[in-house]
């Protein structure tokens, strides 16, 4: 029962989260309708979609991905026409005529029933679009929903992992209804002014537009970058360690969230960090192929300070981080450091290694990455967490680590002291 609680208070916390923002266009689409013949069933569909999406995403098969895909596109095109009716009253008339037809068919096929046109069901509009909302829906992946995401990914799919998080988005859509139901009053009180209402829905058209483009473009979550997530981030970590504690072996991490550029002083001095052997590091043939580079394997690292990243391309928190990796890996390349991207997807669409590979080139990633569609390289390291940094020695040894957003000052002061480490070795070898 904990569990789903948890599940529950996380998703409603996702409201304070930036990764929100795409889809409450289509959500305030509908806040000019009645909350229960319209918002409800949007938010019923929306949590079945994403549940449903989440579920399919622990299947490794290529028809789930390619599944994932497809619902994607047609979800894009449908929010589309939605947000087009939006702006052309028209062109929604047109898109109604055949459904109007039906129901006048079937009405007048019933006997005693009078010969009128029956009006088309609102809440069956809504649920549609809900589910087309819930198809492009990717919450930021907290402590709680990056352990259900990597529990079903790393078992499969199960009945317990699709009730945590359906437990998740309504937790997610109970924040969303409130702020629907806000929103609604709100538009309410702006059309009894005469000739508002014409406006209002217009611009809810244009906005539902402006956000299918944003998504379909991925320009979302490029944005989404630049807007700190640090008050849901700290709420959720709070919640998870107070009732699910880190283990042992990483109780010393800390996640603190914000997108702040930190330059290490160059030339006070920095007192040693005193960074004791957490592990070794673990295999990494699990990859399904690598990228900039062959296949590398803990042998040939050998020597070397290596920093292996745990991240995934549509995860905001990763990409906040990235720029302070690929940093890293261009001052200290030269210098014995290399930097390992192990790519291990959220979702569907994050296993496309057309997509990866994609993601790759527009971000700028030139260091070596790990595509780790199975999970096996995550299940090595027992990670549990995006974005994940582990620091290792020349020895191969596990020397820090780092879970989440921040410290990246400290980072890389241990970048710096495990080089030192390793020069001095070499020469007194």
């Amino acid at each position: 029962m904990l569990a789903f609680i948890l599940s529950y208070l996380g998703g409603a916390l996702t409201i304070l989260a930036p990764c929100i923002l795409p889809v409450l266009p289509f959500v305030f689409a509908r806040a000019d309708q009645p909350f229960a013949k319209s918002g409800l069933p949007l938010l019923a569909g929306m949590a079945l979609a994403f549940t449903g999406v989440a579920t399919l995403g622990a299947v490794a098969g290529h028809w789930a991905v390619q599944a994932n895909e497809y619902g994607r596109a047609i979800a894009i095109a449908l929010l589309a026409l939605a947000g087009l009716s939006l702006l052309l009253p028209r062109l929604a008339e047109r898109l109604a005529r055949p459904f109007v037809a039906l129901g006048s068919r079937l009405a007048n096929s019933v006997a005693g029933t009078p010969k009128s046109k029956v009006p088309r069901s609102p809440a069956v509009t809504s649920f549609v679009l809900g589910l087309a909302t819930g198809l492009l829906w990717t919450p930021c992946a907290g402590p709680i929903l990056g352990l259900i995401l990597t529990g079903a990914a790393l078992q499969g799919p199960s009945l317990h992992t699709s009730l945590l998080l359906l437990a998740y988005a309504c937790g997610a859509l109970s924040s969303l209804a409130l702020a629907l139901i806000g929103g609604g009053r709100v538009l309410a009180w702006a059309k009894r002014f005469s000739g508002t209402g014409d406006w209002v829905r217009k611009g809810l058209g244009a906005t539902v537009l402006a956000g299918v483009a944003a998504i379909a473009l991925g320009l979302d979550t490029g944005v989404l970058t630049e807007v700190s997530s640090s008050g849901a981030g700290r709420l959720e970590k709070a919640l998870f360690d107070r009732f699910k504690p880190v283990p042992a072996a990483h109780s010393a991490a800390t996640a603190r969230d914000g997108f702040m550029p930190v330059v290490m002083p160059q030339k006070a001095a920095v007192p040693r960090l005193d960074l004791p052997v957490e592990g070794r590091i673990q295999p990494l043939d699990g990859a399904v192929e690598w990228l900039n580079s062959p296949p590398l394997s803990a042998e040939q690292l050998r020597g070397k300070v290596v920093l292996v990243d745990f991240w995934t391309f549509g995860c905001v928190n990763c990409r906040n981080a990235l720029p302070y990796v690929r940093e890293w890996h261009r001052k200290y390349k030269d210098q014995g450091l290399v930097v390992i991207g192990v790519h291990s997807p959220e979702f569907a669409f994050e296993k496309n290694l057309a997509n990866v590979k994609r993601a790759v080139g527009e971000l700028g990633v030139l260091f070596p990455v790990a595509v780790d569609n199975n999970f096996a390289v995550w299940r090595a390291f027992s990670n549990q967490y995006w974005p994940a940094h582990y620091f290792i020695d020349a020895k191969g040894q596990i020397r820090f680590h780092h879970f989440g957003e921040g410290e990246y000052e400290k980072s890389e002061q241990v970048i710096r002291q495990l080089l030192e480490e390793a020069n001095k070795d070499k020469q007194a070898s």
